[in-house]
């Protein structure tokens, strides 16, 4: 059955269909469904929503908003009293609101002005911003917004300015945004954005800021951005751009900021660049690959504010025409800019024309010669002087003190000689002062005392002697202070122990100091390294080192300290030498609380004992060294002992056990080992000293021979000096003239001898004598025979018998059996 229906009945119920097709239409439509769609309860509606996607916890930070208060009123809203109250404007930066942007935000069709920077806001940029037709501003800076920068935003062609710097944004910058003709500011700094930079972007004829910096971004810069006549700021920095600047850029003749530091950028900067780019005021060019000559014509940017050249290939003098650019900072330091000359110093003095420089760093190139005197003229208003890391030579300038405004002051690492001049005392705004590695000579001067807001002073690796100023305890802001390699002498400096500002080093390493470590050390609680290391230091630690509980890093090494190991320092973190004293004793268990310690240097010392095995517990120790000691017993096996190349054991006889590694004699049974321990008291005690009593016996007894031998030598030579007056009369002629000694022949006895009447052959003629013979076996007759002998030959006088002749063994070839001494009388 067909069912016909009346043209005039149907047309209605198409145009109901058309009609409804039509409004479906324009709700999707960006510019109709504002207008037709939404209102003012929308827009409140979509705040609510906006609310309701915080964490509850930061919805404090919007308490006026509440369905009590008009919403216009609610805090960051703006209205327009000419659209019925739609909002325009939403400026809620800075109110610490932490969520995600409802999908509602894309309700606020009459919003112009989005502002939600400076909060922590995280999750994507949403697509429902791009139904902001009417949007001019968006700032959603320095949140946590994550995702690629959403195409949607490409239908808000009204967009100004975008400000999507410090997020964490990825992908890669849009080509779409050259679509955008009303831009006037990019900002897209500090995300993690990629790619190349879109030629597309050179189309954006109004744009006056370009921030790219601190991106990934990559490839060669666009010839086409210098078509942006009306740029002023192009920051392309801390990219990784290459190739050359486009010479189509120096038709950017009103930029201001130029700003391509950090990326990979070489070739030579155009001769004309200064007359080119007039109107510069900060031109920054650091750390990248330039190279070639500093253009003079740099000095026509009359309006320059800050030049950074730092860390790229620069060479040849720097230009004089610099020091009539007179900026207010000169950052020309890590290039290969040279001086040799007083001329090549020239451009010096022409900056102290410069009345508000306040920044100059020449620091790391090859500048040589001499500083000139000139350097005391520059601006007092200069804060910074950098000169370290060059050749220069000869004196640091007297007037130097003239530059009174200086908070950095640094000539480290060149070859200034002399002495440090005292006025350097005058420049009390320093907060860091560096002359270390220099061959600066003498004594320091006690007017450094008057810096009192210097946090950082290196003075080390020098040729100072002396003593250090007890005037440096008044540096009450002192935080670091470096005083090794020199030749200071004396005592430890108590006044510098004093100062608990003491943060971050003190070294007084490799000098001459002696005596003991005085127990104002414990005044430095907040001290987190300190280096004494080789010097002549000596005595026990005192117990007040404990106090320095902020202490990571004590190096006491190479001096005399002597005493245990005391357990106060315990409490020890990161770092401790102790290597090459003569410290003794055991090791204290107590070092197992160390456990935040990751070196432990002993070596070199005498301790003794076992290795204790509370070590095994220090979890972050991954340096022992125990070497050259005397210690034994049983090496524990697990912590760093289980490192073979973490731990260090040479030089001590008595260890065993540990990993296998170690290749260690395993360790005997308890027992054995006290039978041990007593058998190593009877060898390594007992016997050396039995052995050193046996000697010192046999010392001196070969001592007394070799007295008695010297006393016996001395008896036969002075008797053979007396026989040699005498005629010799041999033993046999005495037995023969004396009948055998007989009873017959005996006149008379005495003490040491027996007097014989005896017939000798003297003379060719027979003659009757006295003999006294002298009995050799008795005690002392040899030395009253001498004695006898020499009283015979001095002695002359009428009533006494005359000395025939004096005669022993020693002057015949008789054996010891026939020895005697004997006196012949006429």
């Amino acid at each position: 059955m067909h069912v016909y229906f009346p043209v005039s009945s149907v047309i209605p119920i198409v145009l109901l269909v058309l009609l409804h097709y039509g409004l479906e239409q324009a709700a999707n439509s960006p510019v109709q469904a504002s207008a037709r769609t939404f209102d003012s309860r929308t827009d409140r509606d979509a705040l609510l929503a906006f609310k309701a996607s915080l964490i509850s916890k930061q919805q404090g930070a919007l308490a006026s908003w509440n369905t009590s208060n008009d919403f216009c009123r609610w805090q960051g809203v703006s209205c327009s009293t000419k659209h019925n109250h739609r909002i325009t404007a939403l400026n809620l930066s800075s109110e610490g609101l932490i969520g995600t942007v409802a999908p509602a935000i894309g309700n606020l069709t009459f919003l112009h002005t989005l502002d939600l920077s400076m909060d922590n806001m995280h999750g994507e940029i949403p697509s429902a911003i791009g139904r902001l037709f009417r949007l001019r501003h968006l700032g959603l800076s320095n949140n946590s917004f994550q995702g690629e920068i959403n195409a949607n935003l490409k239908n808000c062609t009204g967009l100004e300015s975008i400000n999507l710097d410090s997020n964490m944004l990825t992908g890669e910058i849009p080509a779409w945004l050259g679509g955008l003709s009303s831009l006037r500011t990019i900002h897209i700094k500090k995300n993690n954005i990629g790619g190349k930079i879109p030629p597309s972007l050179g189309n954006l004829s109004a744009l006056e800021g370009m921030y790219f910096t601190w991106n990934q971004l990559e490839g060669a810069i666009p010839r086409g951005i210098g078509k942006l006549s009306g740029l002023k700021s192009l920051g392309l920095g801390e990219n990784h751009l290459s190739g050359t600047i486009p010479t189509t850029l120096l038709n950017l003749s009103s930029v201001i900021q130029f700003s391509v530091a950090g990326n990979e950028l070489h070739g030579t900067l155009p001769s004309d660049i200064g007359n080119r780019l007039p109107k510069l005021q900060k031109l920054f060019l650091g750390m990248n690959h330039f190279t070639g000559s500093l253009p003079a014509s740099l000095a026509n940017a009359t309006d320059m504010y800050s030049l950074d050249i730092f860390v790229n290939n620069f060479t040849g003098i720097i230009t004089p025409e610099i020091g009539k650019l007179c900026p207010d900072r000169l950052f020309f330091d890590s290039n290969q800019f040279v001086a040799t000359t007083t001329r090549d110093w020239e451009f010096m003095t022409l900056l102290a024309n410069c009345t508000r420089l306040r920044v100059l760093e020449l620091q790391n190139n090859i500048l040589g010669g001499m500083l000139p005197n000139s350097v005391t003229n520059l601006s007092a208003q200069l804060e910074n002087l950098y000169v370290g890391f060059n050749e220069i030579s000869g004196n640091i300038p007297f007037g130097i003190s003239n530059l009174v405004g200086l908070t950095v002051l640094q000539f480290s690492y060149n070859q200034f000689s002399g002495v440090l001049p005292d006025s350097i005392g005058r420049l009390d705004s320093l907060h860091a002062l560096g002359f270390e590695n220099n061959i600066l000579t003498g004594f320091m001067p006690s007017s450094l005392g008057n810096l009192t807001q210097l946090l950082r002073l290196f003075a080390n690796n020098n040729m100072f002697e002396g003593s250090l100023p007890a005037s440096l305890g008044n540096l009450q802001e002192i935080a670091e202070a470096y005083f090794s390699n020199n030749k200071f002498t004396g005592p430890l400096p108590i006044d510098i122990f004093n100062l608990s500002t003491l943060s971050k080093v003190l070294d007084l390493s490799d000098n001459y100091f002696l005596g003991p470590l005085p127990p104002e050390v414990g005044g430095m609680t907040n001290l987190a390294y300190l280096d004494i290391s080789g010097n002549n230091l000596s005595g026990p630690l005192p117990d007040t080192l404990s106090n320095c509980q902020s202490l990571i890093g004590l190096r006491l090494g190479s001096n005399s300290f002597n005493g245990s190991i005391p357990v106060s320092i315990s409490k020890m973190k990161g770092l401790m030498n102790l290597t090459k004293n003569t410290f003794s004793g055991e090791i204290p268990g107590e070092i197992g609380q160390m456990v935040g310690l990751e070196e432990l240097y002993l070596s070199h010392n005498n301790l003794s004992g076992y290795i204790p095995e509370s070590i095994e517990n220090m979890t972050s120790l991954y340096k022992l060294d125990l070497s050259f000691n005397h210690l034994d017993g049983k090496v524990p096996s697990h912590g760093v002992f289980s490192n073979v190349t973490g731990f260090s054991f040479e030089g001590n006889m008595g260890l065993c056990g540990g990993i296998y590694e170690l290749h260690l004699a395993p360790c005997l049974p308890k027992s054995m080992v006290h039978n041990n321990r007593k058998l190593w008291l009877i060898t390594k005690v007992i016997v050396p000293v039995v052995g050193i009593v046996i000697c010192c016996t046999l010392v001196l007894v070969s001592i007394s021979l070799i007295k008695k031998t010297k006393s016996n030598s001395k008896t036969l030579a002075e008797f053979h000096f007396i026989a040699e007056k005498y005629p010799r009369v041999s033993y046999a002629e005495l037995v023969q003239g004396t009948n055998g000694f007989g009873k017959d022949n005996l006149i008379g006895k005495g003490r040491y001898g027996s007097v014989y009447k005896c017939s000798l052959l003297l003379k060719n003629m027979m003659t009757t004598v006295a003999v006294k013979v002298f009995d050799l076996q008795q005690s002392g007759s040899s030395g009253s025979f001498i004695a006898e002998c020499e009283a015979l030959n001095k002695i002359r006088h009428r009533n006494l018998i005359s000395a025939i002749t004096c005669c022993s063994s020693s002057d015949s070839n008789q054996n010891d059996s026939n020895q005697h001494a004997a006196q012949v009388h006429a």
